[in-house]
């Protein structure tokens, strides 16, 4: 099945049912009634979890998007949470390691692909220390591994996600130059 950006797959109005005037078109305004939808990202957190030898902690992803490649525990920031409370839950959720201490480190746009359609979202990335390091368990069905270390290109370039790999690059360089 080929992939379908959001704007183009939402082809009439939640508000009245009218068909939209013109595919695909960001903001999506109808005709009808007025309304508008701008399709603006979604937001989602990333935890660089490191341990006290400096060594990040990288998740193997067990489904798509990105089956079988490495990313950062993480995920989409509910409705009614702060970032700082969607990283703590999402880290705990993957992993059963709980945060202590989050610094904001960067962000970046990614694409998120899920059952054919692309959706915009803005990732939000912290370098995290937690509580216990030695406790990890991860979701079921969601990861099926975890490593701690120093990444090399070929951790980055066997990344799930754009985002991920531009986080860890930048957390690099300021390891590099402090």
């Amino acid at each position: 099945m080929d992939s379908i950006a959001i704007e183009k797959a939402c082809r009439f109005c939640p508000r009245c049912g009218h068909q939209a005037d013109v595919d695909g078109c960001v903001p999506f305004r109808c005709s009808n009634c007025g309304f508008a939808n701008f399709y603006g990202p979604v937001a989602a957190v990333g935890g660089l979890v490191i341990n006290e030898q400096r060594e990040l902690l990288l998740v193997r992803r067990a489904r798509e998007p990105g089956k079988g490649k490495w990313g950062l525990p993480g995920g989409f920031v509910d409705r009614d949470e702060t970032i700082e409370q969607a990283l703590s839950r999402e880290v705990l959720e993957e992993t059963n390691l709980r945060v202590r201490h989050a610094r904001y480190l960067t962000s970046f746009p990614n694409l998120y692909e899920y059952g054919g359609v692309v959706a915009p979202v803005i990732d939000l990335f912290y370098v995290c220390q937690v509580a216990d390091q030695g406790e990890i368990r991860l979701t079921d069905g969601e990861l099926d591994s975890f490593s701690w270390l120093t990444p090399t290109q070929r951790h980055l370039q066997e990344m799930a996600f754009a985002s991920n790999r531009q986080a860890i690059e930048k957390w690099l360089r300021e390891e590099m130059n402090p």
